[in-house]
């Protein structure tokens, strides 16, 4: 069907830009006269700029530009704040018009025309799926719904802004000990490649069998470099060969298991998980979402499987006529205290409040775990490294000590 291009003015006096599909220019112009605009311009979109347009959509939904979840926690707040003060359409305009990066301009001024055309915004941002994930389109819907989108926004935007907090200090507080642990691999591959050999060939004319431990050492440097390139080369092979076993449902489901049976590890993914449900699930109850909703669409943007299945599996049993608390008690995969307080909350008939305390403290003993286990691994790191260096100093040392020990003979 052809698209026209319009330029009209609203019933209230401001201009309107967008595009909209009709069999010919007069079935076009009345469209909008329905919809009491008062048209300035009307041209039909040629063909080419069409397929263009098409393209372009296609390029960024499907060749992978979408909104980061930085720029849609920045989109979303400036969205709560413009709406209470300008119309929906016209605050996506700004939104966009102001944005710097051509992705957020792009995203944002679809949705304008799709608000234009006359569409609710949750079906505009469904155009775009990649950059508004079903959550985000459910609590929009829910406020649009119930007429108080404005503070729905709000609410949204805290809750992004609490999930940005939260990944922000995981990636600060993994930053170092990554970096470190790589640093310390680089160091000790050089002296094994480097140094190591350069020593060793003082060994060659002793003529007495050397120490198990230097012989070790000595084993591992000739065949890393001998092989250096070759392993360089197979690391991203492996990579790649692992993270095609865990596209596979099984595979990935076991690995996850055992993931959250790891001392330290499986706590920090467990509460991060308790604690981002919790904020999730306050947020959609006090916007008067239904449970069941709110958790099926919490569980879609679950990475660890086996804390997606026990999800799915709190669903089935709330559908089937459960309680919140008793399916999490049931789980075995939450914290003792958020079961309690979701408990409370349905018994006092204040769940929202008293997830959103739950969520608070789960941040607040994730930040002090994190610090704890940081503390704990950074010497760890180090004392590794130096027993590792400290064992092939002695592995060059022995030959040398008992050389001296046979000449003093």
């Amino acid at each position: 069907m052809p698209r026209f291009a319009y330029l009209a003015v609203d019933p209230r006096g401001r201009e309107r830009r967008g595009n909209v599909q009709a069999n010919d220019a007069s079935a076009a112009r009345a469209s909008l006269e329905l919809r009491r605009m008062y048209i300035l311009k009307l041209a039909a979109v040629r063909h080419e700029q069409t397929a263009a347009s098409n393209r372009h959509w296609l390029t960024d939904v499907l060749g992978g530009k979408r909104l980061s979840a930085k720029q849609l926690t920045l989109f979303t707040r400036q969205l709560a704040t413009m709406t209470k003060v300008s119309p929906l359409e016209e605050s996506l305009r700004i939104i966009s018009r102001q944005s710097e990066q051509e992705t957020v301009r792009t995203a944002v001024a679809r949705v304008a025309d799709g608000v234009a055309q006359g569409r609710r915004l949750a079906d505009a941002l469904s155009a775009d799926p990649r950059s508004f994930p079903p959550l985000y389109r459910a609590m929009v819907a829910a406020g649009e719904t119930s007429g108080s989108l404005p503070e729905l926004l709000d609410r949204l935007s805290l809750l992004l802004e609490r999930q940005s907090e939260m990944r922000g200090k995981l990636l600060s507080a993994l930053a170092y000990p990554i970096v470190l642990t790589l640093v310390a691999i680089a160091v000790v591959a050089a002296v094994m490649i480097a140094v190591v050999p350069k020593v060793v060939e003082q060994f060659d004319d002793v003529g007495q069998q050397l120490p198990l431990l230097t012989r070790i050492v000595i084993a591992i440097s000739s065949f890393l470099a001998q092989n250096w390139i070759v392993l360089l080369l197979a690391l991203p092979l492996l990579g790649l060969l692992g993270w095609r076993l865990l596209q596979e449902h099984r595979i990935r489901l076991a690995v996850d298991r055992q993931l959250l049976k790891l001392p330290l590890l499986g706590r920090l993914i467990r509460d991060l998980h308790a604690a981002r449900m919790a904020r999730t699930l306050s947020t959609m109850v006090e916007s008067r979402l239904p449970l069941i909703e709110g958790l099926r669409l919490t569980a879609g943007t679950i990475h660890n499987r086996a804390l997606r299945a026990a999800t799915e599996e709190m669903v089935s049993a709330i559908r089937a006529g459960g309680s919140l608390s008793g399916a999490m008690a049931r789980a075995g995969v939450f914290p003792p205290l958020l079961v309690y307080l979701a408990a409370s909350g349905e018994s006092a008939g204040q769940l929202d409040v008293l997830l959103a305390r739950a969520a608070d403290y789960l941040e607040r003993e994730f930040d002090n775990f994190t610090a704890m286990a940081l503390s704990l691994l950074e010497p760890a790191i180090i004392l590794v490294m130096g027993a590792i260096v400290a064992l092939i100093v002695l592995a060059i040392l022995l030959p040398i000590l008992q050389l001296q020990t046979l000449i003093g003979g």
